[in-house]
C-alpha cells in the first residue's frame, strides 16, 4: 500500500471542525523546506491527502496549525501575545502506510494522536 497523510482538525471549546485553519508541511532532511500548504474545508479537514501517494517519502515531517489566526478569524477574544498562535507537530513516518494526524484544539491547550 502507497502512504500518504493526511490531517483533521476538531476546536474542543466549542464541539465541531476548525474551519479555515491554515496549515503547512514541512520535510525535515537536513533542511526544513515547505512542501505543502492548505486549509481545513467544512469539516475540518483537506480536501485531499496533504502529503498524497505520488510525493509520498519516509522522513520526519513537520505539521504547522496556524491557531492563533484561525481563532482571531472566528472571532475569539484573547490577550496578547495568545497562549497559542502557530502549534508545530513534528513526527516520523517509517514506512509506507497512510498517516492520520489530528489535532485537537482549544484556545489553551491541544493534543494530537496517530489516528486512522
Amino acid at each position: 500500500m502507497p502512504g500518504y497523510l493526511t490531517t483533521h482538525v476538531l476546536d474542543t471549546a466549542n464541539g465541531s471542525p476548525a474551519q479555515g485553519m491554515r496549515i503547512e508541511l514541512w520535510r525535515l532532511d537536513g533542511n526544513r523546506r515547505l512542501i505543502a500548504e492548505t486549509t481545513t474545508n467544512h469539516d475540518g479537514r483537506t480536501d485531499s491527502p496533504i502529503l498524497p501517494e505520488t510525493s509520498f517519502e519516509t522522513g520526519e515531517y513537520e505539521l504547522v496549525f496556524h491557531v492563533g489566526a484561525w481563532l482571531d478569524a472566528i472571532g475569539h477574544k484573547a490577550a496578547q501575545p495568545r497562549f497559542l498562535d502557530q502549534v508545530p507537530l513534528r513526527f516520523g513516518m517509517s514506512e509506507q502506510d497512510h498517516y492520520h494526524v489530528p489535532l485537537l484544539i482549544s484556545p489553551y491547550g491541544y493534543s494530537t494522536y496517530r489516528g486512522s
